[in-house]
């Protein structure tokens, strides 16, 4: 029995270092994503970038929950679950809800976006890292039977698919320069933002 619980405080341990590495590189894209996506009014690169923003503080609210576990036990941890779950959740059905409105109001007003260097640049190197976190926070979700963590991991999943569309909408728009490809690979991110949004509302019992 200690030996178990001493393994599975090493395995938290070692999803805090995940967590931890996901709010540094989260900060970066964040950042860079939304800057570079206000200065060409491209909602594609808001969107990632705000998607970016959700993530980071659906990490933070990992990190206690990993610390509730830590400090209380899995009793007082499977409250913390459902709030960081649904917390995460309903930020990515109001972010899907922002790019919709968004989309609809560019597409009607005729307004376009202008091609985004940075975004482009975090947009591709996202695309390895959210490989790696994911898998490993799949792997750590499963041993510890955790479905905030498991919730977490499809969240850089989408993050990583995000992170395609916008590759592909911005080098389509580099290419062909067509005003209205930055609204419409927008509403496909929706898609990706309902589903991950789904997965982290999800169910207390059937995950």
């Amino acid at each position: 029995m200690v030996e178990a619980d001493d393994q599975r405080q090493r395995l938290i341990r070692h999803a805090f270092r995940l967590e931890w590495l996901t709010v540094g590189w989260m900060a970066i894209e964040a950042a860079v994503a939304v800057a570079s996506g206000i200065a060409a009014r491209s909602i594609t690169v808001i969107a990632f970038g705000l998607d970016s923003v959700i993530e980071l503080a659906s990490a933070g609210i990992l990190i206690w929950r990993l610390s509730s576990e830590l400090r209380f036990g899995c009793e007082v941890s499977e409250p913390a679950e459902r709030i960081a779950r649904r917390v995460a959740g309903g930020l990515l059905f109001a972010l899907a809800t922002y790019v919709v409105a968004a989309a609809g109001w560019s597409l009607w007003s005729g307004e376009g976006a202008a091609f985004s260097w940075p975004g482009l640049a975090v947009a591709i190197l996202a695309i390895p890292i959210m490989l790696v976190l994911a898998r490993r926070k799949r792997a750590l979700a499963d041993r510890l039977s955790s479905h905030a963590l498991r919730a977490d991991a499809a969240e850089a999943i989408a993050c990583l698919w995000l992170s395609l569309v916008v590759v592909v909408g911005l080098i389509a728009q580099f290419f062909a320069g067509l005003w209205w490809i930055d609204a419409v690979t927008s509403l496909a991110i929706v898609f990706f933002l309902i589903r991950e949004g789904r997965e982290a509302w999800g169910t207390d019992e059937d995950d």
